[in-house]
């Protein structure tokens, strides 16, 4: 029976031994900032990135890898016969899924391409449950289904504690953003079908952490709360209380790490994103 390789790309916000724990293959998205190409978590990190986005003149650009890329990778991957999942950030803010696909039409693996439909942690929710069923043997569409399950049981927020990259990026007006500036506030969206969409304003980072425990708390009713994390762009201030109440509330196993440039980029300093699942 054939091997099924689980691929994903670097939003999916992986440390080094959570990838190396689950045999996952990770393709960097690109970052260009000050007229220079990084590669995403490879000659760039997130935290060094928010320092030299804070000096640069204009606003970092990402782009996806190229089919190519994906295709040298599928074929090694596949070259014995093993089969590939790829499972990637949502389409509805990146091309990377849709290159994915390209390459999948090139090479000669057998390649399953799956859009996420979300960012960071959520994505890797997907990842993690299916490298396990991977490594049981599990066949690749019962593998599938569970992932697309895992995907309709996902709540992704996301918070901005500045308007600045949002304004600089087209996706909301300078006369909007000059109000919520001016009474403070911090834009809470959600990412449902995998994208931006606002759904409430908090006017302080308490209001923001209460409306989320809020929401966590009416979605898991009842529920088996499978996985949760949060995602930083430097923003302590609102996901160090978030996580705070939600160890009080007994849930510890938490993910919590800075969020890759890619989404930083569109979100600005001190943003969090927060995103959990169930079954």
């Amino acid at each position: 029976m054939p091997k099924i390789h689980i691929v994903t790309d670097s939003t999916a916000d992986l440390k080094p031994d959570m990838i190396e724990k689950y045999n996952l293959h990770v393709v960097p998205l690109n970052i260009q900032i000050d007229g220079k190409s990084y590669l995403d978590r490879v000659d760039l990190e997130p935290k060094s990135f928010l320092e030299m986005m804070a000096t640069s003149k204009e606003l970092p650009k990402s782009s996806q890898p190229a089919p190519g890329v994906f295709k040298d990778l599928y074929d090694r991957l596949g070259a014995n016969g093993d089969q590939v999942l790829s499972i990637h950030m949502t389409g509805g803010m990146s091309g990377t899924v849709e290159s994915a696909r390209a390459a999948a039409g090139l090479t000669d693996t057998d390649v399953t391409v799956i859009d996420s439909r979300y960012i960071s942690h959520a994505l890797a929710f997907q990842v993690f449950e299916a490298a396990d069923m991977a490594a049981e043997g599990k066949a690749m569409e019962e593998i599938v289904k569970r992932v697309e399950t895992i995907r309709e049981n996902t709540k992704l927020f996301v918070v901005v504690d500045t308007l600045e990259n949002l304004v600089k990026g087209g996706r909301i007006g300078k006369g909007r953003a000059m109000i919520g500036s001016f009474l403070k506030i911090k834009p809470i969206a959600s990412l449902d079908g995998g994208e931006y969409t606002p759904v409430a304003k908090a006017r302080s980072y308490k209001q923001v952490v209460q409306y989320l425990m809020d929401e966590f708390k009416e979605r898991t009713a009842g529920k088996t709360v499978k996985g949760i994390g949060i995602a930083h762009a430097e923003g302590l201030a609102m996901g160090g209380p978030l996580k705070a109440q939600l160890e009080q509330e007994g849930h510890t196993d938490i993910k919590f790490d800075y969020t890759t440039p890619v989404i930083s980029t569109h979100t600005g300093v001190g943003a969090i994103g927060f995103m959990f699942y169930t079954d």
